[in-house]
């Protein structure tokens, strides 16, 4: 599952002296000054405090401690790169599926709605503990329009959770993936190649009808899922 994080942050370039410091912290992770990386995850500066989160992963000494803090960090640019570690395949697994159980479904409701679209996109790529994160990722996504599960507001945030419910694959986002199927063009998408983790007559039924939706990308998911050729027409 792939990161495609498009919300457009407006956070103001970093003044010089905190850009020195940052590329700092970016450095330290590079030679190997853990001093220097651990003090600058105090820092002020969010930008630096995000740089020196991800200069511990690539030490290899990202602790619990370091991560759950991040990811409760009042910046969400500094939660946002925590998110990202938690997907980060190169970081200790026991250490990212310890704190992704504790931290990853409060951050599934985050206030920010970056922080939950990066948030889903952890989840999907976390598995592994689907019967833990599958229902705050419905949340996210919602079960319809008609439902009292709508979903979140964002849109972004919706597309994300559907492709997250398709990479967990567990039973419980199944009815929030075939929903998926009703919204704008771009949750269709996503939906539908979702579908792949699962399978039912009401799976086949929504794949068949997805073959005449308006949108060629969605159409095209389809056919590739049920092997079908296009049609000429």
């Amino acid at each position: 599952m792939s990161n495609e994080n498009r919300h457009i942050h407006p956070d103001l370039p970093p003044d010089h002296e905190v850009a020195e410091r940052r590329r700092r912290a970016v450095l330290a992770g590079h030679s190997g000054d853990l001093d220097a990386v651990q003090t600058m995850c105090a820092d002020p500066a969010p930008v630096v405090r995000a740089a020196a989160l991800a200069a511990l992963a690539r030490l290899g000494a990202l602790t619990e401690n370091a991560l759950s803090r991040a990811l409760v960090d009042p910046e969400p640019a500094v939660r946002r790169r925590a998110l990202e570690v938690l997907g980060d395949p190169t970081v200790d697994a026991s250490t990212v599926a310890t704190v992704a159980a504790d931290r990853l479904p409060a951050l599934l409701a985050d206030p920010d709605p970056s922080v939950v679209e990066v948030a889903c996109w952890a989840a999907g790529e976390n598995p592994d503990l689907a019967d833990v994160l599958v229902n705050p990722v419905v949340t996210v996504a919602g079960i319809g329009p008609d439902s009292d599960r709508p979903g979140h507001q964002d849109h972004l945030c919706r597309e994300a959770a559907v492709a997250a419910l398709g990479a967990l694959g567990h039973a419980s986002g199944r009815p929030s993936v075939l929903a998926g199927l009703t919204q704008r063009a771009t949750i269709r998408r996503r939906a539908v190649l979702a579908l792949a983790a699962f399978e039912g007559d009401d799976v086949e039924a929504a794949l068949t009808e997805a073959l005449g939706d308006r949108d060629w990308q969605v159409r095209q998911a389809a056919e590739d899922l049920l092997g079908v050729d296009p049609d000429p027409g």
